[in-house]
């Protein structure tokens, strides 16, 4: 066997990881590493115009697949670009290797040119970061970092001086299996008597689900069906249980809707499955609260538990299902699904009063017509702002839908470059890119890695031309909106000019027949929507202690907004709500 090198030997290992592709931008002391992956055939290099969209291509990447997936950035400002991005797969749970290549050896500490120090810059988003100063550190010290990504769920980082880069890898080099995939966690016994003996007592149980109900939807449904428990939700438990779901009362906090935030708040007991909810004004303090989570870090630090259980949702329920008495009573359950039905009915007219002739396009209305005309098992990656409004309240999930976007760290300009990394998985599955202008031209760059590679990626531009969501906290705040206003072009021009498909709808009547070209040209296409600044309707008491950003929470706020086909779901509930 001919002798490798440290980069080959590195780019080895991430192929027996399962890892497809690296993101990245080129140079200096990556180089090494850019020329192993070119010269291995089972690895590609996918070439981005920004670090940072190599680094949310990442993390998308990982959300869809569950693997590792990998990006680079070269020494000194090329791997600081990744941050963004890695703070966001970090906080997202999402497997992430990053390789932060850095200066050469003998010139670290010394002020050198693009010198900083990865070592500290990556210690808050990563469960492992370290640096490979001697070739006799490979693999252990790369094997180490898979298994911390991958094991506890998030960011490995990685720095390698492209000197040490390009040096013989030790022979003879220890290279066991490696881990790719995670267990299940049960609880103990003693924590599901305890939890059985709470049910039982409870004459009034809520449940209310986040991200970790991933894979446990039939769980869910069935422990709500036998102690008749209204079922709720965060931003990120959409995807994975409101559909299906005859017990659904809708979403809580800040977008939230129908009677998530009543049925939290009157029940005996609340059991949070999975669930990391920051915004505790939302949580009740006077009612016996359950956590279960897989990450015990996570229990007990939004609110005062009368039980911690450490275990998956999944097994969990498993095991705790079986053991519990089945409860007859649907009298709570039953009102709390009339209460949503009823708060759906005051909010469904929001967008369609006129829409045909209302321009600027209400962005409410582009949502509904793209959630109609979107696949069965579309990928959605949705901006942070007003998107994520619009997200939340139209795209109605199925099971086989996935929705991404950047729901913990809160970043802007993360749509586009998720959309990169979640069509790279699967050229044929439509992706579709729910982009804010304010966040799409923070990292519009990358539009051109669309071009370049051809990924059909459709972004659907809602261009209100302002941060709209920034205007509202301003508003909220008692003060002017300032700073908060764009001068936009063409988008569409500028998509053609790219080389891309571009479409600009300014009249709602134009909007279907737009959105379904885009959706049948083979290649990226960007469809430029115009819609109206003023979209968002807000509540009719504002209180003094409302403060900025979505700590708006504090003041148990809910933005009122229209609701799409939810209604339909919540209508279909009742009318399976069995009568005397």
């Amino acid at each position: 066997m001919a002798k490798q090198n440290v980069s080959e030997q590195f780019v080895d290992i991430l192929v027996r990881a399962g890892v497809k592709r690296l993101y990245g931008v080129v140079g200096d002391s990556l180089n090494p590493v850019v020329d192993a992956v070119r010269r291995n055939a089972a690895v590609e290099w996918i070439q981005v115009r920004h670090e940072e969209t190599a680094a949310f291509a990442a993390g998308a990447e990982a959300q869809i697949t569950g693997s590792l997936a990998v990006c680079a950035g070269s020494c000194g400002p090329g791997n600081l670009h990744l941050i963004n991005g890695l703070y966001d797969a970090h906080r997202s749970m999402a497997p992430v290797l990053a390789l932060a290549s850095h200066i050469p050896s003998s010139e670290i500490g010394l002020g050198y040119f693009q010198e900083t120090h990865p070592e500290l810059l990556f210690q808050e988003c990563s469960h492992y970061n370290e640096m490979i100063s001697n070739p006799q550190q490979m693999p252990r010290l790369l094997q180490t970092a898979i298994q911390h990504a991958i094991g506890r769920g998030g960011v490995s980082v990685v720095s390698m001086p492209g000197d040490i880069a390009s040096q013989q890898a030790p022979e003879k080099s220890i290279e066991h299996a490696l881990v790719t995939s995670r267990p299940s966690v049960k609880p103990g016994d003693e924590e599901i008597e305890k939890l059985c003996r709470m049910v039982d007592e409870a004459k009034r149980v809520t449940l209310f689900c986040g991200s970790g109900t991933a894979g446990a939807h039939a769980e869910v449904m069935a422990f709500a069906e036998r102690v008749k428990a209204p079922v709720g939700h965060a931003l990120r438990g959409k995807e994975w249980i409101q559909y299906d779901n005859p017990y659904d009362v809708g979403m809580s906090g800040l977008l939230g809707y129908g009677a998530a935030y009543e049925a939290t708040n009157e029940c005996d007991l609340l059991i949070l499955l999975g669930t990391d909810f920051p915004y505790n004004a939302f949580l009740p303090t006077d009612v016996k609260i359950v956590q279960v989570d897989v990450r015990p870090e996570h229990l007990g630090r939004r609110s005062k538990l009368d039980l911690a259980v450490w275990g998956d949702v999944r097994e969990t329920l498993r095991a705790l299902t079986p053991r519990v008495r089945a409860k007859t009573d649907r009298k709570f359950l039953d009102r709390m699904l009339k209460k949503h039905a009823d708060a759906l009915e005051g909010v469904v007219k929001a967008y369609t009063r006129k829409v045909e002739k209302h321009v600027p396009i209400h962005p409410e209305y582009v949502a509904a017509v793209l959630d109609e005309l979107a696949d069965d098992d579309a990928v959605f990656t949705v901006d942070t702002g007003m998107c994520n409004v619009w997200a939340a309240r139209y795209l109605t999930p199925n099971g086989r839908r996935r929705v991404i976007g950047s729901f913990s760290h809160g970043s802007m300009a993360n749509a586009l470059p998720q959309a990169i990394g979640a069509q790279f998985t699967d050229r044929n599955r439509q992706v579709v890119s729910m982009s804010g202008d304010g966040g799409f031209t923070m990292l519009m760059g990358d539009f051109l890695t669309l071009v370049q590679y051809n990924l059909p990626v459709k972004v659907v531009l809602f261009n209100n031309s302002s941060l709209g969501m920034v205007e509202l906290e301003m508003l909220v705040a008692g003060l002017p909106s300032f700073g908060t206003t764009y001068k936009n072009p063409d988008f569409a021009a500028v998509a053609r000019a790219a080389g891309a498909y571009g479409v600009r709808v300014e009249k709602p009547k134009q909007l279907e027949g737009a959105l379904k070209d885009a959706f049948k040209h083979k290649g990226p296409a960007l469809v430029d929507v115009v819609t109206d600044p003023n979209a968002l309707s807000i509540p009719p008491k504002i209180s003094a202690d409302m403060v900025t950003g979505f700590a708006l929470s504090a003041s148990k706020m809910v933005l009122d907004g229209g609701v799409g086909r939810m209604l339909q779901m919540a209508r279909s509930n009742l009318r399976n709500v069995p009568r005397p």
